[in-house]
């Protein structure tokens, strides 16, 4: 599972995107990006976000260029009670980034089980829309995972990526992974410090924020829709 391309723009010319908002204008190339847990109510949404990457963010994401049949078999098969599905929204609630933290026993993975005594590990994969490069959606999609594994008792987090994705390599290589290459791939593992009070208040809060956002940014939806159908108001 690997992530897309995510490069930064230069500072002179930051991103313009209604679905983050930045609280200082001098940090405008980070905005204040909201990562929200997702649910199977939200595959639709999931198969928008896939079926629009281009053939070289599925090779990226995948380790080939998938089909739309197969991008939808794949959205179809997620399982939502033994994975975690995170997202970020923006302001008409399309999904700009997705990251798929997927949990298995540690013998499914031989090259991480000899580096953990816990019963699981995790795999996690991203993606991020070409509206939302550059603004560090999949940095955050990354470090919510993380925080995730510490709390579910996981303490190795691994990826899979082809060795050219250099944005992947780069938030690996940031997180302190341990990164091994191979035949044009790369396998990237980082090793996680036990859950503590602060990690696991640290992700409710997360929860809660983005949870709150979404449903701001629905209610406004709904709101502007109710309104755009009153007789006499002109609609965008």
């Amino acid at each position: 599972m690997t992530l897309t391309n995510d490069s930064t723009p230069s500072a002179g010319n930051p991103p313009n995107n209604p679905g983050v908002a930045s609280t200082d204008k001098s940090k405008a190339a980070r905005p204040t990006i909201f990562v929200k847990e997702l649910s199977r109510r939200a595959r639709k949404r999931l198969l928008r976000h896939f079926l629009a990457l281009s053939s070289g963010d599925r090779l990226l994401r995948f380790g080939s260029v998938l089909s739309d049949d197969l991008i939808t078999r794949y959205v179809e098969n997620i399982d939502f009670s033994r994975d975690t599905v995170f997202g970020v929204y923006d302001s008409k609630l399309r999904l700009l980034g997705v990251g798929h933290l997927a949990f298995a026993p540690r013998e499914a993975l031989p090259s991480v089980s000899a580096s953990t005594t816990k019963e699981r590990v995790a795999e996690f994969g991203v993606s991020v829309d070409a509206s939302a490069r550059g603004m560090g959606v999949g940095s955050r999609l990354f470090e919510r995972a993380a925080i995730r594994c510490r709390n579910v008792d996981i303490d190795t987090l691994y990826m899979h990526c082809l060795s050219s994705n250099k944005v992947m390599m780069h938030i690996a290589k940031k997180a302190g992974m341990a990164i091994h290459r191979d035949y044009g791939e790369a396998d990237a593992y980082l090793k996680l410090p036990p859950a503590n009070p602060a990690s696991v208040l640290q992700e409710a809060v997360q929860e809660q924020v983005a949870t709150l956002d979404y449903t701001f940014k629905a209610n406004l939806r709904a709101l502007l829709k109710w309104l755009g159908n009153l007789p006499g108001i002109k609609r965008d």
